[in-house]
């Protein structure tokens, strides 16, 4: 029985993943990759835009600044979190040879955002 086989070795989710099906073509897992990494950095941006809300001073009245930022912030972490569970999903998928799963974020993202401009515009115009 090896160091790996014992039952209080606790297995890890690298592990768990690399067991299943067999190595992809390395091109689909790279690409899987990067559209992870656009998906943290469309949180990291999210995040900013909260951080600028906040900051932005007389633009818009306080509790509508505030609310937006911490919305934005909120968002950008759940963007994040998504997006690994999406690399995980999709790189479990490809191991498998099953069809990819079906992308969830993206509407949710394009819907969510454009709601949120036009809160924004409409704020904007309302204060001036």
């Amino acid at each position: 029985m090896s160091a790996q086989d014992t039952p209080d070795r606790p297995v890890r989710w690298t592990e768990r993943l690399l067991a299943e099906g067999s190595d992809p073509d390395p091109r689909f897992t790279l690409a899987n990759e990067r559209t992870f990494l656009a998906w943290i950095r469309t949180a990291l941006a999210l995040i900013a835009g909260g951080v600028g809300l906040a900051l932005s001073g007389h633009l818009l009245s306080t509790p509508l600044r505030q609310g937006l930022a911490a919305a934005f912030a909120a968002v950008g972490a759940v963007v994040a979190a998504l997006a690994f569970r999406r690399w995980l999903r999709t790189e479990r998928a490809l191991r498998r040879d099953e069809t990819l799963p079906p992308l969830v974020l993206a509407p949710l993202m394009s819907y969510g955002l454009a709601a949120a401009a036009v809160v924004v515009l409409v704020a904007l115009l309302a204060t001036r």
